[in-house]
């Protein structure tokens, strides 16, 4: 028997699994309008599955709600530069965003043990 997909499914947690998918959709167009400036006000329910945008992906960085994260021919240089469009700007630290805790550019992150040269890294890294 060949199943209608506009029709309800022959089992009730693929009518359920559907429904929760279109809440998500529905709460990420929401997130889309001002996405959250912290990882922790992320969703942690079935909309963190979700694609920003949709999957179809017909608008390009520039147009769609990935341009809030930024102009997309910005670079990061490892002299702590910042360019765009390869002129450079004359305030780096507009750019830059706070270290994720825990992370490389964390001053407060705990030294690897395992990391042999992680000290001399220290010495040739610009901080940010």
């Amino acid at each position: 028997m060949t199943q209608d997909p506009t029709e309800g499914s022959e089992r009730p947690e693929d009518d359920d699994v559907a429904r929760t998918d279109e809440e998500a959709k529905a709460k990420l167009e929401e997130l889309e309008k001002d996405p959250p400036k912290n990882l922790e006000d992320w969703p942690s329910d079935r909309t963190k599955y979700q694609t920003l945008g949709g999957t179809e992906g017909t608008a390009s960085y520039d147009e769609g709600p990935t341009a809030k994260l930024g102009p997309s021919d910005l670079r990061y240089h490892d002299d702590g530069s910042v360019t765009i469009k390869g002129e450079e700007v004359d305030d780096p630290e507009k750019y830059r965003g706070d270290p994720l805790p825990g992370g490389p550019t964390d001053p407060e992150a705990p030294t690897d043990p395992n990391d042999e040269d992680h000290e001399e890294r220290q010495k040739r890294r610009p901080r940010i």
